[in-house]
């Protein structure tokens, strides 16, 4: 039997990675155009939510035993601003996972006593990561739903097609992985 936290980080680090492909798959489906396209003046790109995603990823987990998770270099509000391009965004977008994957890595059960401090606040390591959890994943399901907006009819769904859950739960559907 492997010990609890061994089994609670693998299962928040396959839920990062599980969100991370949504957005991926999702992301894929639109072309330039859409990827910076707004619904509105007060809404979010996919390609700046990638963005925004990636600088939080970064600020959190660089050096995050031993420095605020709001880092003096992010410029948050930057994140929301446009003049990147897609591949500069998803730079930024893997950089920010690369840090995740190194931090979840790196982490002991000794972790669980060590104070996570983000904008000044000490927070568990627990809390810390259900709080980034829950940030990336309010973040990917605005990315695949604006995704799925702008394919319209020639979207290709991330799980089981609609009208298919009883093929599906009789196994002649193959899930794809997601949502």
């Amino acid at each position: 039997m492997r010990e609890p936290f061994s089994a609670f980080i693998e299962a928040i680090s396959e839920e990062f990675a599980s969100l991370r492909m949504l957005a991926e798959r999702a992301a894929a489906q639109v072309s330039d155009e859409q990827f910076f396209a707004n619904l509105d003046t007060e809404a979010n790109s996919v390609g700046t939510l990638m963005q925004h995603i990636g600088g939080n990823l970064r600020s959190r987990w660089q050096d995050f035993r031993t420095t605020d998770g709001e880092k003096p270099d992010r410029y948050r509000d930057r994140e929301f601003e446009a003049g990147l391009s897609r591949a500069d965004v998803e730079a930024k977008w893997r950089q920010g996972w690369a840090m995740l994957h190194d931090g979840l890595a790196s982490l002991t059960p000794a972790d669980l006593d060590t104070p996570i401090v983000i904008r000044g606040q000490a927070a568990s390591l627990p809390r810390a990561l259900m709080r980034n959890l829950a940030h990336v994943a309010g973040h990917v399901h605005q990315i695949v739903l604006l995704a799925k907006h702008w394919r319209g009819g020639d979207w290709q769904t991330l799980s089981i097609p609609r009208g298919q859950s009883e093929q599906f739960r009789a196994g002649e559907v193959r899930r794809k992985g997601g949502a």
